[in-house]
């Protein structure tokens, strides 16, 4: 008996399993912050020390789920906005194809609990699981398009994720050059 539907918690789990580890990446450095600028001191007169501790990772988890549950809306989204645009397939048979894709993303999330230790081996785990994902993909669609359909889904993904994360980097140089511009000094 196979059930199509066995495998539909993976995405639900790569997202709990990278925040967990971006959390526990992230804390390590914010805690040896707070401690040398003297707000964990403060912080300790509200909180136990292993509940600022949890505190911060409990906050620092749900934004981190926040920030990958957009991502894989968005990455959703474009996927099949590619798939809209160039693929000749009007049957739905292409996503079918990918459904087993998330397996890649759970492999990487159960990989990054392995590298939390090291926040630059943490985010080249969680780019190269996207970058197999994006090739699983381009690979299992590939038979329903022609060659210029192939090329197109490529640069549109390319094109699309270049400028929405070319965008987001603008905004937040222009934000922190407000900030920083705004400080009286």
């Amino acid at each position: 008996m196979k059930n199509t539907y066995l495998t539909s918690y993976f995405p639900l789990l790569s997202i709990i399993l990278f925040s967990l580890s971006f959390a526990i990446a992230i804390e390590i450095p914010l805690l040896s912050f707070l401690q040398k600028t003297g707000i964990y001191t403060g912080m300790l007169e509200f909180f136990s020390d292993s509940g600022v501790k949890l505190s911060i990772m409990a906050l620092l988890t749900v934004m981190f789920f926040m920030v990958f549950a957009a991502l894989k809306l968005v990455a959703d989204t474009i996927n099949e906005l590619a798939l809209l645009f160039f693929s000749q397939d009007s049957d739905g048979e292409s996503l079918r194809k990918v459904r087993n894709g998330p397996l890649f993303f759970a492999g990487g999330a159960a990989l990054s609990l392995l590298s939390i230790q090291h926040l630059t081996v943490l985010a080249g785990v969680f780019l190269a699981t996207s970058f197999v994902y994006f090739v699983f993909f381009v690979f299992k669609v590939s038979p329903a398009l022609k060659t210029s359909g192939l090329i197109g889904i490529i640069f549109f993904q390319i094109l699309t994720w270049s400028i929405l994360i070319l965008g987001v980097a603008f905004l937040a140089v222009k934000v922190y050059n407000s900030i920083v511009a705004s400080l009286p000094v």
